[in-house]
């Protein structure tokens, strides 16, 4: 078993990966390191697929336990950046990583902005004062590429009116419809920690593929990480599903010289290649409210926040009370625009 920390040449402490510089830093002595010139410590060593999950810190000895997922943690009793390289490596090594670049400062900041702007949730929620703990924590993801071949036979009709003498003719054509489309989608993202909410995931999107970095285990330092709890074949029907919305959108975008369009068959062919190992940063917030927690994140990258808050049934029953009003009146002027009278 391999535990990796990261110490400062200068002064022995630990070193993390800074959001704001992008850089391996000592918060004690100043130094920086860059991450992408430093030698990775795994050298992406194989090594046996042992689940055991008793590590011990190099800084102070003390026994480190996790769970089986867990890639990435700090040591309870001293606080030392604690990277757990045999599950790291071999096919549990990522392919690639987003850095955090929002700190767990301004993280706390946004989460309580977009509390504040939560416009039927309860005053003592909106003080966002009750976080119980934020944590930032690497999630694993795949990314697939997903190649379709797409045959759709339809019948289509185009409708005409037209007016001709004291008599107004509606004229209906009838098509035969068919479409062959090739479709290929890139990095689609599918969340592979079984711990983690696939809604929640989803509603982060989207992260930004252009800060794909190749793995190295420094960015880690500081940060939670867990490895993939399915692999990429078992998770290939649900990618399927998430992009057949919007296959099924471009095939519409090919028919829109048709009035009407119904299927008479339809066939999508999807294959993928070997899907791209990511781990991607997000924030984890919990919070407590009338005694109840929620749990809500935030994209490391873009700080978009996702999440279910309480409602306030007071602001819930104002606000249709409100509605009601508008329409109400408004039912009115049209009432007596129309020569109706008031009611």
């Amino acid at each position: 078993m391999q535990v990796i920390d990261f110490k400062c040449p200068n002064c022995g402490s630990d070193m993390v990966f800074d959001s704001d510089t992008g850089m391996l830093s000592c918060h004690s002595c100043g130094r920086t390191d860059d991450i992408k010139t430093m030698p990775d410590p795994l050298k992406r060593n194989v090594f046996s697929d042992d689940e055991a999950s008793e590590y011990h810190c190099k800084s102070c000895g003390a026994v480190v336990i996790t769970e089986a997922e867990t890639t990435a943690t700090t040591c309870s009793f001293c606080g030392s950046v604690v990277v757990l390289g045999d599950r790291l490596s071999g096919k549990l090594a990522p392919a690639v990583v987003i850095p955090f670049s929002i700190s767990k400062e301004e993280a706390t900041q946004a989460f309580r902005k977009w509390c504040r702007n939560g416009l039927l949730t309860p005053k003592g929620f909106m003080t966002a004062d009750r976080i119980k703990g934020i944590t930032g924590m690497y999630v694993p993801f795949w990314l697939y590429e997903l190649n379709n071949l797409v045959e759709v036979q339809a019948h289509g009709t185009r409708v005409s009116t037209y007016t001709r003498g004291d008599y107004r003719y509606t004229e209906t054509q009838h098509f035969d419809v068919y479409r062959r489309i090739r479709l290929n989608y890139v990095d689609v993202p599918i969340d592979a920690s079984e711990k983690m909410n696939d809604d929640l995931m989803d509603k982060l999107e989207p992260f930004p593929y252009k800060q794909l970095e190749s793995f190295k285990t420094a960015y880690l330092a500081g940060y939670v990480a867990e490895k993939y709890s399915y692999d990429d074949k078992e998770l290939f029907p649900r990618a399927k599903n998430k992009i057949s919305p919007y296959i099924e959108e471009y095939i519409r975008s090919t028919m829109t010289q048709y009035t009407t369009v119904n299927y008479t068959s339809k066939q999508v062919d999807t294959k993928f290649k070997p899907a791209e190992y990511a781990l991607l940063p997000v924030w984890v917030v919990h919070y407590d409210y009338n005694k109840l927690e929620y749990t809500f994140a935030m994209n490391g990258q873009t700080g978009k926040v996702v999440g279910k808050p309480p409602l306030s049934k007071a602001k819930v029953t104002a606000w249709f009370a409100g509605i009601s009003s508008v329409c109400f009146l408004s039912l009115k002027l049209i009432s007596w625009m129309m020569g109706g009278g008031f009611w």
